[in-house]
């Protein structure tokens, strides 16, 4: 076919005209069905009567866990606007009023009193996430090169000439823009202006500790430096995981964290080119109280706090989870958000810090059934004023 293309059409006998080209024919154009709105919140997902909490299962360590970090959350959860749909800050007063002095020894009577099970259309989904540990110092010195850095100043979180928010920066001719991505940051486009709080001795190990969000520093001396999340460049965010999937650089069953470390150590360019494509960059502070702090500007709690989408989940909620993966079944609480953590049923398990926290967290994937535990009551007033579920 490629050698027929290649032949010149016949020139006609000379004194006749030359035939016209046909017209291209015309193909009608392909009606493209209207894309379905997403359901934005739980209430337009669709929102049902869960099972009773006494049918759950539930361990009395797993309620002990989750009692402690719900007496955490009271007092944001009252104050908090709840974009689920779900609450009401009033709804919380009476469990929030009953936690600080309920005997953690009956710490699953405290949940099968005050609370009930709501569900939320759609299969639950669960990662993990932990608080890294990391080779840093404080200085850069020979062994540690890679920056840590603050929030800039430069960095908006408004657009100055519109109003319209979003994180960017006004460049040299006064214009808004895009805030620096990840390779124009590691390319130095922060180097010499007094940001960094700190200098990690591997970019990878610094990679995923923006990926948890938070994490310590295990400083040349043997000290520990806790940093946390400041802020954003509000550029997109990649799981490198699923590109190396998609790619075939990874085999299916070999997407765990440590899978994916072990390639990137094995091939240095390849995967620094692999990390540049998530333009995600996060911006630290040292923290220097308890921590980490998750979303409520809390700190969360090792193997008792979910990250999830405060669309979908109260923050401050207990969360139910039932799934393929038995050490995150049982009961957390909604103290987190993540920028990969959206949509009804996605959670996101913390582990705390340490080897097995580390193990744990970076294989985690689990799917099943999830319910959100609200005060008494609640689904009844939710079911009553629904509008229909979205498609």
């Amino acid at each position: 076919m490629a050698v027929a293309a290649c032949v010149p059409k016949p020139t006609p006998p000379v004194g006749e005209p030359t035939p016209p080209e046909k017209p291209p024919v015309q193909q009608p154009p392909v009606q493209q069905p209207p894309a379905q709105p997403k359901p934005h919140n739980a209430v337009l997902a669709g929102v049902r009567a869960g099972p009773a909490i006494e049918s759950l299962g539930i361990t009395p360590a797993s309620a002990s866990a989750a009692l402690r970090a719900f007496r955490i959350s009271c007092p944001s959860v009252q104050r908090r606007t709840d974009a689920s749909g779900l609450t009401r800050g009033s709804d919380w007063a009476t469990p929030c009023a009953a936690a600080p002095t309920w005997p953690e020894s009956n710490a699953l009577g405290f949940f099968t009193t005050h609370f009930e099970t709501a569900a939320v259309t759609g299969d639950a989904h669960a990662t993990g996430y932990y608080e890294p540990e990391i080779r840093g110092s404080r200085t850069r010195q020979p062994g540690y090169e890679t920056p840590i850095y603050r929030t800039p100043p430069d960095l908006l979180t408004t657009n100055p000439l519109t109003g319209e928010r979003g994180r960017g920066r006004l460049n040299e001719r006064g214009e808004y823009v895009l805030y620096y991505e990840r390779s124009e940051i590691e390319d130095g486009a922060l180097a010499n202006k007094g940001l960094e709080i700190g200098w990690a001795a591997d970019p990878i190990e610094l990679f995923f500790l923006h990926i948890q969000g938070s994490g310590r520093l295990i400083l040349p001396d043997g000290n520990v430096m806790r940093i946390g999340y400041d802020n954003q460049n509000g550029r997109e965010y990649l799981a490198i995981g699923r590109i190396m999937r998609d790619r075939g650089i990874l085999q299916t069953g070999g997407t765990s964290m440590q899978h994916i470390v072990a390639w990137l150590r094995a091939n240095p360019e390849e995967g620094r080119a692999i990390m540049r494509e998530n333009k995600s960059y996060i911006f630290f502070k040292e923290l220097t109280g308890p921590g980490p702090l998750g979303a409520l500007g809390l700190p969360v709690t090792p193997r008792a706090t979910v990250a999830a989408d405060p669309m979908f989940v109260p923050l401050g909620a207990p969360v139910f989870l039932q799934i393929d993966r038995p050490e995150a079944n049982g009961l957390w609480v909604a103290q987190d958000t993540g920028g990969a953590i959206k949509g009804a049923n996605r959670f996101d398990t913390f582990w705390g810090a340490g080897a097995e926290a580390e193990r744990i967290a970076g294989g985690m994937s689990g799917r099943g059934t999830a319910y959100v535990l609200v005060p008494k009551g609640i689904v009844a007033r939710v079911l009553a004023n629904a509008p229909p579920p979205q498609p």
